[in-house]
């Protein structure tokens, strides 16, 4: 099964068979699944991760498939900075909270800003590293929308290097991918660099 590909529900565990395994953990972090403040805590945390990992249910390519035409040959860059997303690292399962900025320029259409939004979260409520996150995101803007170029950068930080291991508060980590004229054009990249780090609309 491919990294895009949605998992077969068939092959599912039942909901009784998860709080069985938040049980099994609980045991074996050294505490007791039956006493009264751990009590609810399995069905609790198989709600949580229906939340967190909701991401598989949805396919990114359907949610830019209503595009619009009627933009008055606008053609220049169109920017949605500061997406917050929080995700979840696939080796310790511990939280990626972070901020995406998603760029693409138009050939002859464009989608609703909401939606790039909506794709950003579809694959980050997913069990996740952030070099896939970055590129699933700007391939499927790219393979969808066929924009000039599509620009993707992600600035997070992965709770599995501050609260365990290296233990480091404050690090980030920041990835990107350049499609299209984004990767050829420097003086396009220079354009969305700019954009980048203008004030935000909270600022105006």
């Amino acid at each position: 099964m491919s990294s895009d590909s949605l998992p077969d529900n068939d092959h599912r565990p039942s909901r009784e068979e998860a709080e069985k395994a938040v049980r099994t953990l609980l045991r074996w972090a050294g505490d007791n699944p039956d006493r009264e403040g751990l009590h609810d805590t399995p069905s609790r945390v198989v709600r949580a991760y229906e939340e967190f990992f909701e991401g598989y249910e949805t396919d990114p390519r359907t949610l830019l498939e209503r595009t619009f035409s009627e933009v008055e040959g606008y053609d220049e860059i169109v920017l949605l900075r500061d997406i917050r997303f929080e995700s979840h690292c696939e080796h310790h399962l511990a939280p990626i909270i972070g901020r995406a900025h998603v760029a693409y320029l138009p050939r002859n259409r464009v989608v609703g800003i909401s939606k790039l939004a909506r794709v950003v979260d579809a694959y980050a409520r997913r069990l996740q590293i952030q070099e896939r996150l970055t590129a699933q995101i700007a391939n499927t803007i790219n393979d969808v929308l066929e924009p000039q170029g599509v620009a993707v950068i992600i600035e997070s930080s992965h709770e599995c290097m501050t609260t365990r291991g290296v233990h480091r508060p404050g690090v980030s980590m920041v990835t990107s991918s350049m499609l299209g004229v984004f990767r050829t054009n420097s003086d396009t990249r220079r354009e969305l660099m700019a954009m980048l780090n203008r004030p935000s609309a909270s600022e105006y």
